[in-house]
């Protein structure tokens, strides 16, 4: 594993991905690197074009920088039940303490952004220096600095950000930049604190006020926390990953983002790089899954009731993603950036828009049933929209479709098959338990005939495996997904699982499917979903087995990207923290813990 000072070198201006620890507000998500230099900080919304993206532009990104002004060693953890982060600094003056939030109000987000840094020395007298340095919003807008009555305020691309302070120091404006030097003493407090707005007035709140505002964030988190409810196997990364989770929900909507970034790359040669700050109806699926098992509700019913009332927009035409507030992605560009280490492009969009992905129609029905099995009741409008959507899925999984990754080439994909078979299955249990108000005959007779086309087309006696699609001899670990569903948990899955182990394993890391080892790193979600396919088939010393190696693969603050390297630094590749990653892992817990 790297020594976590390591990572924050920041070689040709970058730092490594694992020395990324996020803070959330319900709205949007900072990056904080452990040399305390903020370097994703989107304004107001995750999705909004970044007024601090050093992540992707090391020259002209932006940032926000705090840290000591001589050599120093970090060390760092989020408080307890919370996503505010402490940093402890030891430098050979002294040591000093970090702690930054997005502040919550006190009936939940303010309707400002508020970035508070509280300064504590804690011995000796330490040099600190921090910046606030706006960038270029993806090359889309120049900062400039603003005189008023009530101080200095920067200004980029709409937004406006005003900075307060407890003990600041010496404070100085030069250029695009506001900046100051304070040195800590035993004892000594001190605040710097970014207030934004975007297209509308900014308050500029006393600054005793912000710093308050860290104890309530504190206290609003571990409210939270305690009403999550699991005390399973695996305890502290199950509630580390459902908090990784809350920040990318939403609060606005009830969305659920994929990731907090975009054009991380997948691997070192780059090329494969994606925006994933939108709503996926699969992976809003998947966090629901694992939420609704944890006795979470409120963002629970949010989400569902948001994908609700998009899906009765979109009517027939099931759309792949949308923005967080519901609207259809237009298209993607890619601005001139150098992306992270040089490993561009930068992409702001997504090309799937528009994609047929037939898993959509189970994703959705799963999350639908597992909302009624947590005992809630489908209205009537929902109830007969879903029963014309089980209908269109009779009618269309024949389709070829581009398959769970989103592939340019679209197939008769095994488990795009196996998604309308579960969205059919649930629809059966639906109307069985008086949510469908439509004879479920059709539904019933549609599920069985996928699955003896699947059995019939898609398993290999060869390989005593599952295949990608039919006709092919290659290997797809989405497959594991259907052990989840509750499609296959026999020899068949099992011996499916010992063929995507050999080919497709990398330790306890598995890649998506066959060939990717030649493109990109491993699929943190593919490994975790192996768990829980393992516990499922019964093999469940296996499955712990690998559960304990891949739970030390995460970073020093428990947070998890889209891929990890396979050699032996385990570097993070892809964006991050993604979902995906933290919500198997709580599926591969709750189904070890099924199992006890």
């Amino acid at each position: 594993m790297i020594d976590p000072n390591e990572l924050a070198d920041r070689r040709d201006g970058y730092v490594d991905l694992r020395s990324y620890a996020a803070i959330g507000d319900g709205r949007t998500v900072a990056l904080i690197a452990h040399d305390g230099s903020i370097d994703w900080y989107p304004t107001p919304d995750l999705d909004s074009t970044p007024a601090f993206a050093r992540l992707l532009d090391a020259d002209g990104g932006g940032a926000l920088e705090l840290c000591p002004a001589e050599s120093f060693t970090a060390t760092r953890a989020y408080v307890d039940g919370t996503n505010v982060l402490a940093t402890t600094y030891t430098t050979p003056s002294g040591t000093v303490q970090v702690t930054d939030s997005l502040n919550t109000g006190v009936a939940g987000r303010l309707p400002w952004g508020e970035l508070a840094r509280r300064i504590e020395g804690m011995t000796g007298n330490v040099p600190m220096r921090w910046a606030i340095r706006p960038g270029n919003c993806f090359q889309t807008a120049s900062p400039w600095v603003q005189s008023t009555d009530h101080g200095a305020v920067l200004m980029v691309d709409g937004t406006a950000l005003g900075v307060r302070g407890i003990n600041e120091g010496e404070v100085t404006i030069e250029g695009q930049a506001i900046s100051g030097t304070l040195t800590t003493a035993p004892g000594s407090r001190h605040l710097i604190a970014v207030i934004s707005t975007h297209d509308e007035p900014l308050p500029l709140p006393d600054p005793q006020s912000v710093d308050a505002g860290i104890e309530r964030t504190i206290s609003n988190w571990q409210t939270w926390s305690r009403e999550f409810s699991y005390d399973g196997p695996y305890a502290d990364q199950v509630l580390r990953s459902a908090l990784a989770l809350k920040l990318l929900i939403h609060s606005p909507s009830g969305s659920i983002a994929a990731a907090a970034t975009t054009s991380l790359p997948e691997s070192r040669a780059g090329g494969k790089n994606w925006d994933y700050r939108y709503t996926w109806l699969r992976d809003t699926a998947y966090t629901l899954h694992a939420l609704v098992r944890t006795g979470v509700r409120e963002e629970v019913h949010a989400a569902v009731s948001w994908m609700l009332k998009n899906l009765r927009t979109q009517g027939r035409d099931l759309q792949v993603f949308t923005r967080l507030n519901g609207e259809i992605p237009e298209g993607t560009r890619t601005p001139d950036l150098p992306g992270w280490r040089g490993l561009g492009p930068v992409v702001d969009g997504n090309p799937a828009a528009g994609q047929l992905q037939l898993g959509v129609f189970g994703d959705l029905f799963d999350i639908v049933r597992l909302y009624v099995e947590a005992g809630h009741v489908l209205d009537p409008t929902t109830s007969r929209q879903l029963a014309d959507l089980a209908d269109l899925a009779c009618d269309t999984w024949q389709q070829r479709d581009a398959g769970i990754w989103e592939l340019p080439e679209e197939r008769h994909y095994t488990t795009s098959k196996l998604g309308c078979w579960h969205a059919l299955d649930s629809a059966v249990k639906l109307s069985e338990a008086g949510q469908l108000q439509r004879p479920a005959e059709r539904w019933r007779a549609e599920r069985d005939r996928i699955r003896d086309w699947v059995e019939e087309h898609c398993w290999s006696e060869d390989r005593q495996s599952y295949v990608w699609y039919p006709g092919s001899q290659e290997l797809d670990a989405s497959i594991l997904l259907h052990a989840i569903s509750g499609y296959e948990r026999g020899p068949r899955m099992s011996s499916t699982i010992d063929a995507l182990r050999n080919e497709l394993g990398a330790g306890p890391l598995l890649y998506r499917y066959s060939g990717m080892q030649d493109e990109e790193s491993t699929f943190v979600a593919c490994a975790y979903w192996m768990v829980a396919a393992l516990a499922l088939v019964g093999r469940k010393e296996e499955a712990r087995s690998q559960m304990d190696e891949l739970l030390p693969l995460a970073n020093d603050v428990g947070l998890l990207a889209e891929m990890i390297d396979a050699d032996d630094r385990h570097e993070f590749m892809g964006n991050l923290p993604q979902g995906l990653s933290h919500l198997a892992l709580i599926t591969a817990a709750l189904s070890l813990a099924d199992d006890e």
